[in-house]
């Protein structure tokens, strides 16, 4: 008998009708659907008119772990799984990488119903750059902990997506004003597609004596990059001296060195020089 296989679908993050219409047949024909929440699904398939073809089954983050053997041994049987969450992509911050890391585990077939997702649409309404970015899901909880999170953020270039909740987004934002400085630009994106869509793009510090008043809604934020910070060319030397050793005329040492640094070529060379005498 073939194996079924696994569909990791995107759902709506607010507007049902932006779901992708081999959702609305997924949910019409799959054997079984793993939801986070199996009310949410159901009321996602009445907006969209399709009542669910198969057995509903709820599946959340306290019984990924024992719900997981049972969706396999579905899926050993030649049964389509679909598997939705609450808004966007499963295992984004949310239920299904166990799933699908079994599956793999087992070659098992496992494909994607692309679509919402409210990293990338955050990302793309901020305003910062996004042809370079990371994700960070949601900072710690503990002050502390939290802290010492945004600390590694602070040489990152790349702009940075995280989720936050509602009710720590203030002391979020503070953390980040203190370890981060409150120049650094970002925008606060809540309730993305729904009717009270609010996009806030401003500084950390502006924004967070916004959040200090209190905010509601899904939120997502997304936190520019660091500003690039010419190397030291004293501390190239080392990368020049090897070259050299490795057949290189030093001219052309410190000139692929300092292109790959960002620094300028005399300053470089006269650095090389001081160190040699």
């Amino acid at each position: 008998m073939d194996s079924g296989t696994l569909l990791l679908a995107a759902t709506p993050l607010g507007d049902a009708r932006d779901a992708s219409a081999r959702l609305v047949d997924a949910l019409g024909s799959a054997d079984v659907i793993a939801a986070e929440d199996t009310r949410r699904v159901r009321a996602l398939a009445a907006a969209l008119g399709v009542t669910p073809g198969g057995k509903v089954v709820s599946y959340y983050e306290a019984v990924e772990s024992s719900r997981t053997p049972a969706l396999l041994d579905a899926l050993r049987e030649g049964r389509t799984v679909l598997l939705v969450t609450d808004a966007g992509m499963p295992s984004v911050s949310d239920p299904g990488y166990r799933l699908v890391s079994a599956c793999v585990s087992e070659q098992l077939p496992v494909t994607c119903l692309p679509g919402p997702s409210a990293v990338t649409t955050a990302l793309a309404v901020s305003g910062l750059p996004s042809d370079r970015f990371c994700f960070e899901g949601f900072p710690p909880r503990k002050p502390g902990e939290r802290r010492r999170w945004f600390g590694r953020l602070v040489a990152e270039e790349r702009t940075c997506v995280f989720f936050e909740a509602p009710h720590r987004l203030a002391d979020t934002l503070a953390d980040a004003v203190s370890v981060l400085g409150g120049e650094r630009r970002a925008a606060v994106c809540r309730e993305l597609t729904k009717t009270y869509e609010e996009v806030r793009r401003d500084s950390l510090a502006e924004l967070a004596a916004w959040a200090a008043e209190g905010v509601r809604g899904e939120i997502t934020v997304v936190l520019g990059g660091a500003e690039p910070t010419a190397a030291d060319p004293a501390e190239l030397v080392a990368q020049v001296e090897e070259r050299a050793a490795e057949g290189l005329r030093l001219k052309d040492a410190v000139a692929e060195v300092a292109e790959l640094a960002g620094v300028r070529k005399k300053e470089l060379y006269d650095a090389v020089l001081a160190a040699r005498r």
